[in-house]
This record gives structure tokens, sequence and C-alpha cells, in this order.
């Protein structure tokens, strides 16, 4: 397990360059759906989600819109739920096919779907969702029905995922806020001549879909239900059913308190017409595989952004590589010239093998035979001079050479935590390579959670041979125990976190709640898939393999420890050492936190850089944990193990603190339970991010540790 630490600047920016260039959209050719004129084309609506809340609401449970018809439209029923995948459940989203009628290139001035009479308490959750800026999430041929936006100087076209619910603003006479609903809907669906054969027999393919909502008093419409004016300016439907005081002191005659006006169902109710136009439009300049791109434009002024962060990452870990550098070559080549045997420390006493003094004089075994007298007085004065080399030459992190690889305590949770670790470093890796190519793309919705999940439980396998042969490695003798606490330590932890956050949620009836059937789903794969799979990794790794060797003994006395300086203190050396890695990634996680917290759509795409990034992050991992194992062997301190750990994992802390840094000075998140997923979501993160480059910080020192002690061996 030696490590080589010599990457140059330059390579690293040629990768960077590499890798930046992917265009992690889509596989050209992936999954296209032509459509012929006249063809029916399905629209599906999925959820409402707002920027200042952590629930999310299926389209169908709102109580002041259409409910499902049942009716046919493009061959399926109205009300009818998609197929999602693990990570479409997720993420939240509720897809069912709506009643709304679309057919390649027939325009349609408008449309009449339906009036629906809400009541008080309707009224009141469609105010509330308003206040909070809810926007709604239809779909149309895999694309999000988007808000579309010019830049100021007209010259870039860019869309907004989702499009709102209805706005507010003030009464001009008592100026108190009034709720409107957008209860009329214009979609603008744009194609191009599809590709290829399919374009040849008249073939179209869809490459955006912008949605246009507009608020229509009821008094502006026809006797069929549609909007007088559909491109004028009209009032706007107020959400609002005036109080009736005479109800209230009727049903409370002889009470002082009046419930409020929400809380009673007095019959009250308010119609709220709906309607819907549709056209379609030839858009040339847009390739069906660069569609997304789109949605993206509005971030271009961001990649000035990621190459000043990858110019910091590679600043810092150029900096790192030098002091790294200048350790092993001290350590390898200098410092190890004078070499100890197996065996010269025990118990403590160190046993002298010099054989050249600072006199200049031979060795005994060179002195030629002489008089007694005279090679008795050199042999004195030289084994003299040679104990005081041997001592001089033996100091710092070679007197640990006997105590460095005693086992840790609590040796049982490390070799679980190094298996999960190792369990997680797989799938990152693997996900951010499928990232790249662009297999996991924005059309492929829950894509990146579903093969995350997948790429998870199929690597328990790896879980448990590492964990198997980390504790095999330290002595241990019941693997099936060893194999229980791997596949049940973390996935545990992580499952039960879910499920008592998912308790809250569901008490909001929000469709971010997963159901009791995914719940279950859950289980399954934990315990009947990969509980089975670590097992056989952990039986391969103990039965089958080999304890990791150690260039040294251990002897039977531990070693005292000095008293240490307060920058090799844990708790110390941890935070600063974190430091270093969080200022790698501390740009490129904005970006990140923008897309999962602010955009709800989760459509974060320039994997090029975050690939780079993670990279970089990880050789200054690497880097910072040689640096702050070295200081600590120096210091005569042979508990590594688990500091290596720490230190790997150190940078977790900042991030968390950069998440709430981000909540109080970025976010608008309000309510308790939003709140409280935000921070218990973050730390779960965290807690994530901090094991696996805690399991990266551990396999650097063991290999770095191997490396300075099998150098000073003798041969």
């Amino acid at each position: 397990m030696h490590a080589d630490f010599r990457i140059g600047l330059g390579s690293l920016l040629a990768i960077a360059c590499a890798i930046s260039s992917v265009q992690a959209f889509y596989i050209p050719g992936w999954s296209i759906r032509t459509y012929l004129e006249d063809q029916a084309i399905p629209l599906q609506v999925n959820k409402v989600y707002s920027d200042k809340s952590q629930l999310q609401y299926a389209h169908y449970d709102l109580p002041f819109v259409c409910a499902p018809s049942g009716k046919k439209h493009a061959g399926y029923p109205s009300g009818k739920s998609v197929s999602l995948n693990l990570g479409e459940v997720l993420r939240g989203d509720r897809i069912m096919t709506s009643d709304y009628d679309l057919a390649m290139g027939q325009d349609q001035e408008c449309q009449f779907l339906c009036t629906h009479r809400a009541d008080r308490k309707a009224v009141s959750r469609a105010r509330q969702l308003i206040e909070d800026g809810y926007v709604s999430e239809w779909i149309v041929d895999n694309l999000p029905g988007a808000t579309s936006f010019v830049t100021v100087d007209k010259s870039h076209k860019y869309y907004a995922a989702g499009f709102k619910v209805g706005y507010k603003d003030f009464s001009p006479v008592t100026n108190k806020p009034r709720y409107f609903i957008n209860n009329h809907h214009t979609f603008v669906i744009r194609w191009r001549k599809a590709p290829g054969r399919s374009g040849q027999r008249g073939g179209k393919v869809i490459v955006g879909f912008e949605v246009y909502p507009k608020s229509i008093e009821v008094g502006h419409r026809n006797s069929e239900g549609c909007p007088q004016d559909v491109h004028g300016d009209t009032d706007g439907l107020e959400i609002y059913i005036a109080p009736n005081s005479t109800s209230l002191a009727a049903q409370y005659p002889h009470s002082s308190y009046l419930p409020q006006e929400n809380d009673i169902d007095d019959g009250a109710t308010l119609a709220i017409p709906y309607s819907y136009s549709v056209y379609f439009r030839e858009e040339e300049r847009v390739e069906w595989s660069h569609r997304w791109e789109m949605y993206f434009n509005n971030q271009e002024e961001g990649n000035s952004i990621h190459w000043l962060a990858i110019a910091n990452s590679l600043i810092i870990c150029g900096l790192l590589s030098a002091v790294v550098v200048m350790i092993i070559h001290r350590t390898v080549f200098v410092d190890s010239k004078g070499r100890i045997r197996d065996g010269s420390l025990e118990d403590g006493k160190i046993r002298m093998k010099r054989v050249k003094s600072r006199t200049g004089l031979r060795s005994p075994r060179s002195v030629e035979k002489g008089s007694l007298l005279e090679q008795k007085g050199d042999a004195d004065d030289m084994d003299a001079s040679s104990d005081e080399d041997a001592i001089e030459d033996i100091t710092g992190w070679k007197l640990l050479h006997a105590d460095v690889f005693r086992p840790p305590i609590y040796a049982g949770f490390l070799a679980p935590l190094i298996g999960s670790g190792m369990q997680l470093v797989f799938m990152a890796t693997s996900l951010l390579l499928l990232s790249c190519v662009g297999i996991l793309n924005p059309s492929f919705r829950g894509g990146f959670v579903s093969v995350g999940m997948g790429l998870f439980i199929f690597a328990g396998i790896f879980s448990g041979y590492f964990s198997a042969r980390v504790y095999k490695t330290f002595g241990g003798l019941n693997w099936r125990k060893n194999t229980l606490m791997t596949a049940l330590l973390f996935p545990g932890l992580l499952f039960t976190t879910i499920f008592i956050l998912n308790l809250f949620v569901w008490a909001q009836a929000s469709s971010t709640a997963l159901p009791f059937g995914t719940l279950v789903g859950l289980l399954f794969l934990w315990l009947f898939i990969q509980l089975p799979l670590v097992y056989l990794g952990s039986w391969y790794g103990f039965d089958n393999s080999q304890p990791y060797e150690h260039p040294t003994k251990t002897s039977s006395i531990p070693r005292q420890i000095p008293e240490q300086q307060w920058y090799t203190k844990s708790i110390h050396s941890v935070l600063l050492a974190g430091l270093v890695p969080f200022a790698v990634i501390f740009i490129e996680l904005l970006f990140v936190f923008r897309s999962l917290w602010q955009d709800k759509s989760g459509y974060y795409y320039v994997f090029g850089f975050l690939t780079v990034v993670s990279i970089v992050n990880i050789v200054t991992v690497v880097e910072v944990t040689i640096v702050a194992t070295y200081i600590q062997l120096c210091a005569e301190n042979y508990h590594w193990w688990w500091q290596s750990i720490f230190i790997g994992g150190g940078s977790a802390f900042w991030v968390f603190i950069y998440c709430v840094w981000f909540y109080f000075i970025k976010l608008n998140i309000q309510g308790f339970v939003s709140g409280m997923l935000f921070f218990s979501y973050s730390l779960l993160a965290c807690s994530v991010y901090g094991l696996l480059t805690g399991t990266v910080g551990f396999l650097t020192a063991y290999a770095f540790v191997r490396r300075i002690y099998g150098a000073i061996k003798a041969d």
C-alpha cells in the first residue's frame, strides 16, 4: 500500500479542462420520442414546491384545483399515477396524468377545463401557498413547464422550471394584502423536425415547454367559461370569501369568542373557473439533445466562478504537494539512513548497532589484529561514540516503531466504519463518472438518487470485504459479529434518521413524506440484499485473504506518550486540518446548495466542474492527512488510527458550519418542520461526507506509516 503523491499542477489543469468540457446533459439518441401531426401529447401534473419551505404537495392533493375526471387523454385516464423510480419518490414527485388535451401542431385559443368550488379552508390553503411563493411543476415529454425570461439586452433567453400558483399585491384603498390565483394557463410548446428517418416521415420532437399563467376574474369570461380576451389585461380572480359575521353570531349567540372564519363550515364557497390555451411554435435553433440547456443559460455567468474555484483548489493542492514531497524526502531518504532492525526495541530498551563513530575511528569489525590493549581501547572509544550516535539517530517518529502498529481502542467499531466508508467511496466515484459521461442527466428524473441507492446496496460486498480484512489485521476472531455491525451500524443510522424525520413530514400531509410501501421497500433492500452482500464480502475477506502485514513488530509494553503541544491535540488538529479541504470546495458548495435548497427542481448540471473539485479535494485530504500524521508521530504519539479518520473528515465540521451560514443568510425557509428538515438532512449529509473523506484519510495514513517504517527496516 504505497502511495505516490507526485501530481503536477499541469496534469491537474489538463484534467480540469477535459472533464469540465463534458456535456452532462444527454447521450445523443437517448430516449428520444417523436410525435406525428395531430398525435396526442400527454400532459402530466406533478407537485408544488417553494424555496421558503421544504414541504412539497402533490397537485391533486390541493383542495382548490380541478379533480381528475377519469376520462382518457393520450390513451391514459386522468388521475392515473405514473410509475416512479426510487429517486423520484424520495424527491417528493407524485406524477399523474391530467385532463389537458394537447395534440401536436393543433393550436387552441381557449379550452375550458372545469369550475371548482372552494370552501373557506381551501381558500385559506390557497392564500397560504401563494404567500409562501409556491410554484407548480407540470411535465410534457419529460420537460418541466418553465417560466420564460429574457435578459435585459434581449440577447439571451432562458427558462426557470415551474410557474407560480398565484400572486400577491396590496389593495390601493385599504393597503391590505390581496391574493390572486392563476386560473388560466397558456402553453407554448416548441418543436422541431425529428432527426434521421423519423423526421423524413413527418416526425417532430419537443424542444421547449413554456407556461404563462394568468389570473382572470369570473366576470371576464363567456358562457363557456373561456376568457373574453385571452391576451388582454383583465382583472384577476381574488381568492377570497367575505366573512359572515351574522352567521358567526347566530351560531355562537352567548359567546364572547368567535372562531376564525376558516375554522367553520357555513357552506360558503368560491367558484374558480380553470381554462387553458395551447400554441405550437417551430424552433430550429435548439437541438433536441441540447434542449435542457435552456434551463441553465441563466447560470452561464457562474462559469467564471467555477474556474475560480478550480484555480483556488489547485493552488492550495500545489502548496500542500510541496510540503508532502519534503516530508517524504526527509522520512525516506534522510531520517531513515540509520536503519533499525526488528527487535532493536525490546521492552523499551534500545539496542545500539552503529558501526562508525564521529571521531573517524574504524568499527571493531574492521580493526586489524594488534595488541589486546590497543584493540580494547579502540573498542571502548567507539562503543561510547556509537551509543551517542544511535541515541541521536533514533529520535522522534522512529522511537515509535514498536508501538505504531499497536491495535487501537474500539477497534471493533473502527473496522465497520472503514467498511462503510469504502462503500461510500465506491458509490460517490461511480456517480461522478456516470454523471460526467452524461448517463445521469436532468432528463433521467430521479436517476441520481436511484442509481446512487443501487450502487450503495451493491457496494455492500466491498464494505464487508474491507471491514473483515481490517478486523482480521487487528486480530479479531468473531468475524460474523463484525459483519452484522458493518451491515447494521451506518445503514441503520441512515434509515432510522430518515424514518423519524418522515413522521414529522407525514403529519404535514406533504408529498415529501415517503409512502409506507417505499419504507418497506428500503427495509427489504437493506436487510435482504445488502446484508447478504456484506456477509459474502466479509466471508471472503476473512477466510480467503491475509491480514495486512506490518513492517515492524509490536512490543509487549506500550510506550508512554509525552505531553503534547496544543496543535497536536485531537480537537485542535482536526479543526485546523479540516480548514484546508474546506477551502478547496467552499466555492463549489455554493452552487450545490443553491441547486438543492433554493432551486427545488434540483437541476445541478456542472458535473465536470464538480468532478475536478472533488478530485482535488480528495488529493488535498490525502496530503493534509500525511502532514498531520507525520507531525503526530514526530510528537511521539502513536494513536494515529482514529486520529487519521478525524483528520480526513475534519472538513465535514466546516461544511456544516457553512450550512448554518447558508440557512440564515441565503435562505428564506419558514416553519419549524422545514427548518428541522434542513438541519437534519444537512447533518446527515455532512456525516456521510465526513465518513467518506475520513476513510480516505485512514487509508492514506496507513499507507504512509507502512511506507516510512518499512523504509527504516533493515534489509
